[in-house]
């Protein structure tokens, strides 16, 4: 019977050794887990920052040529208050020389595009940023209306004097 205890014993000790080893196991399996995946969190944040700053880096301008259109004064629409009018000197940004050469011709249509919106316009639609902004987007659908197939990337306001 001793020799029955001692081995009743023995397996309960052995089976405890065992679980310990299952555990402690178990136990560094889910550190070095999340371990690991600390890690490659933390690496790809720090790499997405450079692209995201990269990204952000505005671009090397493209080479644009400038067509200066010659002064405009223009009567203001007045509704029966005191005369008003406007100066206005602007600079066509255009993609490249080719470009220049084919608005040349038309010039003579995107001045008058122009003359006829200008005209009835009221002081009043020019105050603020958000007026100006509206007039430099109506001038540019206008000139590019004016030279299709030709398009201009921008309007450049070089003066504008409201009196």
């Amino acid at each position: 019977m001793a020799v029955e205890a001692e081995a009743e014993g023995g397996a309960e000790a052995k089976k405890g050794i065992p679980r310990l080893f299952i555990i402690i196991g178990a136990a560094a399996i889910v550190v070095l887990l999340g371990g690991a995946g600390l890690f490659f969190f933390l690496s790809s944040a720090q790499t997405a920052a450079p692209a995201d700053s990269a990204e952000a880096a505005p671009a090397a301008p493209a080479d644009t040529f400038i067509f200066n259109l010659p002064p405009m004064i223009v009567n203001l629409n007045n509704d029966g208050q005191a005369g008003s009018f406007m100066k206005l000197t602007v600079a066509l940004e255009v993609a490249n020389e080719e470009m220049m050469t084919e608005i040349q011709p038309r010039l003579a249509k995107v001045t008058d595009a122009f003359q006829v919106y200008l005209r009835e316009l009221r002081k009043s639609d020019l105050e603020g940023s958000a007026g100006i902004y509206r007039l430099k987007e109506e001038l540019l659908r206008r000139v590019n209306v004016a030279i299709y197939p030709s398009q201009v990337e921008s309007i450049l306001f070089k003066e504008i004097l409201v009196q």
